[in-house]
Order: structure tokens, then C-alpha cells, then sequence
């Protein structure tokens, strides 16, 4: 790249193409000219409706209304997920945002509570975070942070919503930001002989369109980054072996929970995610150990409403590109890699590539370092959040198909197998640089899928067995009373953001 950077052209649209067109005419306020090609006859994946609570800083950065928001894109709010029959057939538990407890001098709530699980004289742990344990009565209020120590100022909360709205929403935001919308199929990418950078890209209507710094957003064929550039992909199948999707909305039911669903299969998994007017599900599966159409019954057979339409299929190949960032092209969400939403990353990592490009934009001149720290910290995140994902599948004791039993016995990454092995011997978790998942999270899976460690942290012992009782019967009884005078999802969502009301 010579000479200052002065345009950037957005290829593809969907959640990953919008986001990154609010963004960045949000943030740069006309500095840049900014355009975005899509078409039409192009669909999306649109299976994206879970999130994760980073996407509340996502929205507040571009200065959205939450309850306006949600109105437009028919949310519902969600304060964790729950998996069912991973660890075995029968188990469940929540993954919740947000706290465990409150800590007791230099421990987590969590090494106290695996003492006297050791004596067998332990509570539920859901009854130890006020996220989980309101999530499983279907009450939901939002943090109070004006309540100090009170688990009410601690909620965390994220939403479910209709990403085809939530596309829609932020190009209508991006546009009154100057954003230029040109409708259009790409048919050819121009590389610079000199260099490889790109140069241009021709569209169906003949028309040229050249620019400084491309944002390839064209989903999982990587029109730039891939066809063109053929910057190359890490294939992670051998630890996430499925390899296939089929989503299909259903009529909302009574149901309407403040969490998503994660329920393991004979070879997968499928989700539930209840939007204001209907409900996603999805089959996340392995074509290895399950054909497409049985994939297919298990999905409908297992919906809570009337379906709605035909399956979408969806194929996919777990993994990143080598680079991310190659040369002047900048791939963004399905672009760049493909994590399965089993932790309802997918959107979280769109957000992040964004966030992690604006402290090294370009400037035009000599970019190879930015460049090379992008990718290094890209990778980082990637490897992260896929370790977290395998650990869903390696830690169960599930040995009633071939796809369970590979997972079970198959070797994991070292980055992995390590935080595996500290926590089994007495509970301790370490958060490494900037990972996404913290500690309660790591917690929660390690001793949701069944590694319960041999011991406990031996500073928890400086506490009186009777004092360990009290400390932990308080959060409980505390959680309790906080929870009883929640109001119900449903009846929150009708008088915050009923979708009804209109905008």
C-alpha cells in the first residue's frame, strides 16, 4: 500500500459486511470514503441469533438504544447457555455470564464449594451464580450497578436475535453515516502484478471499483482472501469433527427462555434460541458418523413449535485462514474462519477482528508490522475460542456412538490439555493475556462435562469448616431472595422491547 489510505470498499454484506460498515463510518466520521457491494441473490447464512455479553459493548460503542434494538430485531435477552447430554445422557448444566459467587479472601467462591463437595455436603453450583440460577427459573432483569454488592449489580447479560434484522438495522445506520450501498454480484478481482495486493473488483454490471483497503465479508468462499489471493486455511476437523448444519425456525412456545440450548445428539448437537416471534434451531452434525437425513429427523423431531420453513443446509470446515490480514485485504467473519456456534462466538468474533483492526489501520505507508501483530493476536484469539469449543467434546464420558468415543479419546491441542490438567488436580483455572473466556467460564464447562478435581486449593482450608457452611449458605439464600423478585423473561421483554409495540 503506497500513499494515504482514502478508501475502503466492504465486500459482502450479512451481519459480518454491516457491522463493519457501522463501525467504521461510526468511528471515522467521514475520514475515509466507505463502500459496501452485496447482492441480493447472495444469501447469507443467517444462523447468528445467540451472542455473547461483548456485543453489549459492540452496540453501546456505535451509541444504539437497547430497548429500541431489540424492538427492531425481535430480541430476547440471555444470560447463558444450558447443555444437555454432554457430559452423558441425562446431564445438564448452565454455562452462565457473568459471576460465581463472590470470592472469600484470596480464593474463588468455586474452591470452597469443591471442599465440601469432597465431604459430600456440597449445594447445587448453579445456586451459586445468580445468572444461572435465574436463567432456570426464566426470570431476567438486567444489572443494577447502583446496588453495590448485591448479586442484581452483577447480572451479565446478552441477547438472542434475527440476524437478517440486525443486518438490516445497522446498514440503515451505516448509510446515514455515509456508507454507499452498491447492489451487485463481484465476477472478477484484479491483483496488482507487482505486489499481489488487490487492486480492484469488476461487478456484474461491468462497473470497476477500486480501492485502498478491502474488508472481505463474502462469507465462507473468501472471494478476495481465498479465490484470488489464495492466502490458504487450517483445517481444525480432526478436533472438531462435524462438519454440517441444518437450521429451521419454529413457532416461539410457551418456553420462552432467558438462555440458549446446546443438546447433544448421537453425533453433534443442536441449538434452541427463542426470538420475540419465532424460534431458531439448528442439527450441528458430523457427515462422518451421521447422514444428512437423519441429521434431518432428529432436528424436527425435536422442535417445541410448528415448523416454519425448509431447512437451510449449511456446509463448513471448522478453521481459519493462514492470515486474516494479507497484504490490503482484511477478512471478517466467515471470510476469515469458521468456529461452530456452540458458545455463540460467531458474531463475537466478527466484532473483535473489527475492534482489533482500529488501533492498527493502515496509514499507507509501511504496514507490515501492523499487519503481522493483527495476525498474531487474531491467531491467539482463534486458537483460544477453539480450545474452549473441543473442550465440550473431549471432556465427556459419553461412549454410546463412534462420534462420542473419538471425541473422547482424541488428543487435543497443548494449549488445552495444560488448563485440563491444572484444573484436575485442585481446581485452579488461569486466564492467559487477552482470551475471551474467563475464569468463570472455564469453571463452569471443566465441572459441567465432568472433570471435577481431585482436590482443592489448600489456602481454603484456613477457613473453619462451619465458617465454609456459612459463606456459602449465604450466597445462596442471597441469590435466592434476588431471584424470587425478578420478573419473568416474558413479562420483562413485553414491557422493555416488545417487538409489537413497532420502533
Amino acid at each position: 500500500m503506497s500513499g494515504r489510505l482514502k478508501t475502503i470498499l466492504i465486500v459482502g454484506g450479512g451481519s459480518s459486511g454491516w457491522m463493519a460498515a457501522a463501525l467504521l463510518s461510526h468511528l471515522f466520521q467521514g475520514l475515509y470514503k466507505i463502500r459496501l457491494v452485496e447482492s441480493e441473490d447472495i444469501g447469507t447464512v443467517g444462523v447468528g441469533e445467540a451472542t455473547i455479553p461483548a456485543i453489549k459493548k459492540f452496540n453501546e460503542l456505535l451509541e444504539l438504544d437497547e430497548a429500541h434494538f431489540m424492538r427492531l430485531t425481535k430480541g430476547s435477552f440471555k444470560l447463558g447457555i444450558q447443555f444437555n447430554n454432554w457430559d452423558r445422557i441425562g446431564s445438564s448444566y448452565i454455562h452462565g455470564f457473568g459471576v460465581i459467587g463472590q470470592d472469600l479472601g484470596w480464593l474463588r467462591c468455586h474452591q470452597y464449594w469443591l471442599k465440601m463437595r469432597l465431604q459430600g455436603e456440597a449445594g447445587d453450583f448453579a445456586n451459586l451464580s445468580i445468572n444461572t440460577a435465574a436463567a432456570l427459573k426464566n426470570k431476567f432483569m438486567p444489572a443494577r450497578p447502583d446496588m453495590g454488592d448485591s448479586p442484581i449489580a452483577h447480572i451479565a447479560h446478552a441477547y438472542h436475535f434475527d440476524a437478517g434484522l440486525y443486518a438490516r438495522y445497522l446498514r440503515t445506520y451505516s448509510e446515514e453515516r455515509g456508507v454507499i450501498r452498491t447492489e451487485g454480484k463481484i465476477t472478477d478481482v484484479a491483483l496488482r502484478s507487482d505486489d499481489g495486493f488487490v487492486e480492484a473488483v469488476t461487478l456484474d454490471s461491468g462497473e470497476r471499483i477500486a480501492a485502498d483497503l478491502f474488508i472481505d465479508c463474502s462469507g465462507f468462499r473468501g472471494l478476495l482472501t481465498e479465490a484470488a489471493m489464495q492466502t490458504g486455511y487450517e483445517d481444525w476437523t480432526h478436533w472438531l469433527p462435524c462438519d454440517r448444519a441444518l437450521a429451521v425456525p419454529c413457532s416461539r412456545s410457551d418456553n420462552f427462555t432467558p438462555y440458549t440450548k446446546a443438546t447433544a445428539h448421537g453425533a453433534g448437537w443442536q441449538w434452541r434460541i427463542p426470538l420475540q416471534h419465532r424460534t431458531g434451531n439448528g442439527h450441528v452434525f458430523s457427515s462422518k458418523y451421521m447422514d444428512e437425513a437423519e441429521a434431518e429427523r432428529i432436528l424436527l423431531s425435536n422442535l417445541d413449535g410448528e415448523q416454519l420453513a425448509e431447512p437451510n443446509r449449511i456446509r463448513f470446515v471448522t478453521g481459519k485462514r493462514k492470515k486474516v490480514w494479507n497484504k490490503n485485504c482484511v477478512a471478517v467473519g466467515l471470510a476469515a474462519g469458521f468456529l461452530e456456534p456452540l458458545e455463540s462466538t460467531s458474531l463475537y468474533l466478527i466484532q473483535s477482528s473489527l475492534i482489533r483492526l482500529i488501533p492498527l489501520f493502515p496509514d499507507g505507508g509501511s504496514d507490515q508490522a501492523y499487519i503481522d501483530e493483527f495476525n498474531r493476536q487474531t491467531d491467539f484469539e482463534y486458537e483460544r475460542v477453539r480450545d474452549f469449543i473441543i473442550l465440550h467434546y473431549k471432556a465427556t464420558q459419553r461412549d454410546d456412538t463412534p462420534f462420542w468415543r473419538y471425541c473422547r479419546d482424541m488428543e487435543v491441542p497443548a494449549t488445552l490439555q495444560r488448563k485440563i490438567d491444572l484444573f484436575r488436580v485442585n481446581g485452579r483455572i488461569f486466564r492467559e493475556d487477552e482470551e475471551l473466556f474467563g475464569e468463570e467460564s472455564w469453571i463452569q464447562v471443566l465441572l459441567g462435562q465432568g472433570i471435577i478435581p481431585q482436590g482443592y486449593d489448600p489456602l481454603v482450608d484456613v477457613r473453619s469448616e462451619p465458617q465454609i457452611v456459612q459463606y456459602l449458605g449465604n450466597i445462596e439464600n442471597v441469590i435466592g431472595k434476588c431471584v424470587d423478585v425478578m420478573p419473568s423473561h416474558a413479562d420483562f421483554v413485553a414491557r422493555y422491547c416488545d417487538a409489537k409495540a413497532g420502533a
